[in-house]
């Protein structure tokens, strides 16, 4: 039996932003509650290098899904509780807008630039695509990911923090 690598070269893709970029979300939703986390160890705990998180953590600081605090117990939160961020918020600061073709971009003015605007009816696809997948993305929270079971890591964080001194 022959085993074949998969590569994506699909017409919907997702770049390493967008990975990198829910993974942290995830960590800090799993986090929520429990004051700032640092990126150093939102690195650590998901295998992730810490100067593309601190590209990363702008864009999330400029649309408002987390907000940071300076100093030695400094990092940074969501700025809402999990159950109420979506995950096509979190894609559309990291990505920009979920676009499978230009025809079929959210923003009107967009749409006009394909040169067969006027006659093609292909276009319909394209939007079902984009509404499919703009769907399924808002349909799910960050908090529906975060569910399940605590990573070691925050459990043992939780221990030394409630630990008497």
């Amino acid at each position: 039996m022959s085993h074949r690598t998969f590569t994506s070269t699909g017409a919907v893709h997702f770049s390493t932003r967008g990975e990198y970029g829910v993974r942290l979300m995830v960590e800090l939703a799993r986090h929520h509650g429990a004051g700032p986390l640092s990126l150093s160890e939102i690195a650590d705990h998901e295998g992730l290098p810490r100067p593309y998180l601190e590209q990363l953590v702008v864009n999330l600081r400029e649309t408002g899904l987390v907000t940071s605090t300076r100093g030695a117990r400094g990092g940074y939160e969501l700025t809402r509780p999990p159950a109420e961020i979506r995950m096509g918020e979190v894609l559309r600061a990291l990505e920009g807008p979920i676009v499978p073709m230009i025809c079929a971009s959210e923003d009107p003015a967009h749409a006009l630039e394909c040169a067969r605007v006027g006659f093609c009816t292909i276009n319909v696809m394209w939007i079902r695509v984009r509404e499919a997948i703009t769907g399924a993305l808002d349909s799910l929270s960050l908090a529906d990911l975060s569910h399940g079971t605590t990573p070691a890591h925050l459990e043992a964080r939780a221990v030394s923090v409630t630990a008497p001194v």
